[in-house]
């Protein structure tokens, strides 16, 4: 089998360098892990406003790429980061497509011009691979913003012997962002119309699909956990695309994301008051301690139970069955905090129900770094009762930490927390199965019932944070993958 030497991800964002989602985390973590396996790794990436904001040393590659737009022909300045502990990144530049606010509009709409933006950028993308010495072996894209690399490769690339001759690898984040736009700006994409605007191509109802091409034109497609590969088939789970995705299902594969563990490990944690471990649980008594102080919850005992969220406070994410048992929820004697942002008609009703509560439901908008930390070292229970989940790392930051989750059984949920057995003593946290707003507060109230049994609560703990959910797991599966594909 030949030798995997160099892959190349193609993503629209990465951590350190610009995130909006859980995408980042896998495009910066995965090629780091990969590159503990030997291999060379580099990411191409948009250079964004907030890039140039955060004063990543960037150096100034020559000449320009020159990549069609419709009728036009647009240019990109190269960038590369260079980094002795970390893969390349090379960054492309056209200061009216991604010197922006916000990464794909902001919280009210998307950008008109999304797919100008990301066609654009998968023509960059596959002009600097031409030129990269050595060739890759391996392309991985993510998400609908690449979906159009694959078919790129075998449509106006199909003459450039290094392009088509690479195995593209395509991963889908999350089913939901589909990268749908109208057809009359389908000669936009440089893809032949009679070709590849079709039912077998990107024509969906009616309309354009990067994620459809994505799905269709890769050599195989990955999702980011097991469970929610098998989901994704059904109408349940499909979003519409299930059809398409039935077809490609003997290369659909499902690899489970990591969790950096270099940020995300109470023992280390540099904003947490006090660093604990599983040997000693005493410095997350001081953390619960500080967190109580910190957010001003009303009758703040430590002996009481804290619940917490950190989340995108949208329907998905469950918010809708949180406000329909948050009156059953606080008749219970504990508290509640939520960290997270969204819409006026999610924040609105969590607002109002903060306003009532007398102090017992703390609700913080926006995204506050150090604050998740936190939370996550000085809560007691975490909830996670997702309408779907196709991997989620919340979760497992939260197992590492001790704070034992409350989840539904969907997606990456399911594959990373098992339902606590008393008789056994086995599992690490709590689920539901059906999307009920009873059976929620069920399993919570469950919760609630072993974190008020001392010996039992600290069993759970034990086993949550004896969990290894790393990187460097997840990245021996995707070489496996990457090899077969060569």
């Amino acid at each position: 089998m030949k030798r995997i030497k160099r892959i190349v991800f193609i993503s629209s964002e990465a951590v350190p360098f610009a995130k909006s989602g859980g995408l980042a985390d896998v495009s910066g973590a995965l090629p780091a892990a990969l590159k503990k396996l030997g291999v060379e790794v580099s990411i191409i990436l948009p250079l964004y406003r907030t890039v140039k904001e955060k004063g990543f040393p960037l150096v100034r590659m020559p000449g320009r790429v020159h990549v069609p737009l419709g009728s036009d022909t647009l240019s990109a300045a190269v960038y590369k980061h260079i980094t002795t502990d970390g893969p390349d990144a090379y960054f492309l530049d056209r200061e009216e497509f991604f010197d922006r606010r916000g990464l794909y509009g902001t919280e009210e709409e998307d950008y008109f011009d999304n797919l100008e933006r990301f066609t654009f950028f998968s023509h960059c993308a596959l002009q600097l691979i031409d030129g990269l010495i050595p060739a890759p072996d391996i392309l991985h894209c993510h998400d609908w913003q690449t979906g159009l690399v694959p078919a790129l490769r075998i449509g106006p690339f199909s003459d450039k012997p290094l392009i088509s001759r690479i195995p593209v690898l395509f991963t889908i984040h999350n089913l939901g962002y589909q990268g749908i736009f109208p057809a009359e700006k389908f000669s936009l994409t440089g893809l032949e119309k009679d070709r590849f605007f079709t039912m077998e191509a990107l024509e969906y109802w009616g309309k354009i699909s990067l994620l459809k091409a994505g799905i269709l034109f890769a050599d195989a497609v990955t999702t980011v956990s097991p469970t929610y590969s098998k989901e994704i088939l059904t109408p349940q789970y499909g979003k519409g695309m299930e059809g398409i995705l039935q077809k490609r299902a003997g290369d659909l594969h499902g690899i489970l994301n990591g969790v950096d563990y270099m940020d995300w490990d109470p023992e280390t944690d540099r904003y947490l008051p006090s660093n604990y471990g599983p040997e000693s649980l005493a410095g997350k008594m001081v953390c619960k301690r500080e967190l109580l102080n910190e957010i001003k919850i009303n009758g703040k005992s430590v002996e009481k139970p804290l619940l917490a969220m950190v989340s995108r406070l949208d329907n998905q994410k469950g918010i809708d069955l949180v406000l329909k048992i948050l009156d059953d929820l606080l008749k219970q004697d504990l508290s509640l905090l939520i960290l997270g942002s969204g819409g006026s008609d999610i924040v609105g009703p969590l607002k109002a129900a903060a306003k009532k509560s007398k102090g017992r439901l703390v609700l913080k908008t926006g995204f506050d770094e150090g604050l998740a930390h936190r939370i996550m070292g000085g809560a007691d229970i975490f909830l996670m009762p997702s309408r779907y989940e196709p991997c989620g790392l919340t979760q497992m930051y939260a197992l590492k930490y001790g704070t034992i989750p409350v989840v539904r059984a969907t997606g990456g949920l399911e594959d990373t927390v098992k339902q606590f057995d008393r008789k056994t003593g086995k599992g690490n946290g709590f689920k539901f199965i059906p999307y009920e707003a009873g059976a929620f507060l069920r399993a919570v109230k469950d919760s609630l019932k072993f974190f008020n049994d001392p010996s039992a609560w600290k069993g759970i703990q034990e086993n949550a944070m004896s969990e290894d959910f790393s990187w460097a797991r997840s990245a021996k599966r995707y070489m496996s993958l990457y090899k077969s594909l060569i």
